[in-house]
């Protein structure tokens, strides 16, 4: 059976103008599905939350675990010595890219609103240290990609990323540390024809997926 068959057979907010999420499932308790990953509660007063449809009225944990088991193979990265507010929209691309991972280096303390509450959904890794996330790499057979605008970068429009990997990025402003990219088998860059020096650590996070989702996803699995 394949996700979108798993699909709420109530109303959808697609299919309901001006709507946010949906309503009580139709029918009553008389009518709800026989299936554990459903919540009674969301079940009775409707899912306003932001998920897909394939997900509606599901519990959370249930969410996740079918987030971790679709996975893909990639990990994203991001230096947090300076409390970087571009996490929570890594964090929210990550989850539309279901990314296996994210990283977290440095302060463990981050501004969770451009998550977007997926953040609850997406597993979520913190290490003190780069040291620490290169272990984490090693252990799990990941190739440390960095993404930095810097000499001697690859360019991210040309490189063949691997399909194992952690796609690393720096904080806004200085970029990676000098750690994290001796610590990288690949150094990227993001080709510019502006003005500005670099761009927002988010939109670059958001580039480097969907580059690894070009060469190595199945589109077929997409929603």
């Amino acid at each position: 059976m394949t996700q979108q068959e798993t699909a709420p057979a109530g109303p959808t907010e697609w299919t309901v103008p001006g709507q946010v999420g949906v309503g009580p499932w139709p029918g009553g308790p008389a009518a709800w599905p026989d299936d554990e990953r459903y919540d009674p509660d969301l079940l009775e007063h409707g899912d306003r939350r932001n998920v897909v449809d394939a997900y509606r009225y599901w519990r959370r944990d249930a969410v996740a675990a079918d987030l971790a088991a679709r996975a893909h193979p990639f990990h994203v990265g991001i230096e947090n010595f300076g409390h970087d507010h571009n996490i929570g929209t890594v964090v929210r691309t990550a989850n539309a890219f279901a990314a296996a991972g994210v990283h977290i280096v440095g302060r463990r303390r981050w501004n969770r609103r451009g998550a977007m509450v997926t953040d609850r959904y997406q597993q979520i890794h913190h290490h003190a240290e780069v040291a620490g996330l290169v272990r984490f790499a090693t252990e799990h057979r990941l190739a440390v990609v960095a993404v930095d605008n810097t000499p001697g970068a690859v360019p991210l429009e040309t490189a063949r990323l691997p399909r194992r990997c952690v796609l690393l990025f720096g904080q806004e402003g200085p970029g990676l540390t000098d750690e994290a990219r001796a610590a990288a088998s690949l150094v990227c860059s993001i080709a510019q024809f502006g003005s500005t020096r670099s761009i927002n650590a988010g939109v670059a996070a958001g580039i480097a997926m969907h580059a690894w989702i070009r060469v190595h996803a199945d589109l077929v699995k997409a929603w």
